[in-house]
């Protein structure tokens, strides 16, 4: 590996220990309907994005629910501080497309129709509030 590789790998792994994340794979859920979900949170303080998504009557809220307190714990085994005391966010939320499962339904006069059966990747990125607009700051300066 060169010297250029190796930079920016190790440049790469800092920032890792200073991301707070949590991912859902293969989840078993429309990726339109998920966005749906992560748009409401995108943004938003932590635990007002959990009372959000506990009292929303969509499916896909529970969830994100249990992935954003999964991302919260994530936070305090790496920083070794409690969330409550610190100003955490929702940075960041996307959701990819992931496999679909292609089943066939009958139709009439001996035809079938497919059905897809989508599921998604989700990707949930928190931070402190104090971080992030240092960061957005800088790079309108």
């Amino acid at each position: 590996m060169g010297v250029r590789k190796r930079k920016a790998a190790e440049a790469a792994k800092e920032q890792l220990k200073t991301t707070y994340l949590a991912k859902l794979n293969n989840c078993p859920t429309s990726p339109r309907k998920m966005r749906l979900v992560a748009d409401m949170i995108r943004g938003v303080e932590v635990y007002k994005a959990l009372n959000l998504l506990q009292y929303s009557n969509k499916e896909a809220a529970g969830r994100v629910e249990k992935l954003l307190s999964s991302a919260i714990s994530n936070y305090e085994a790496k920083s070794g501080l409690r969330a409550e005391d610190s100003n955490l966010i929702v940075k960041n939320i996307f959701v990819d497309s992931g496999l679909q499962l292609k089943r066939l339904r009958t139709a009439p006069q001996g035809r079938g129709y497919r059905i897809r059966k989508r599921s998604n990747h989700v990707t949930l990125v928190i931070d402190t509030k104090q971080e992030t607009e240092k960061q957005t700051t800088s790079t309108k300066a």
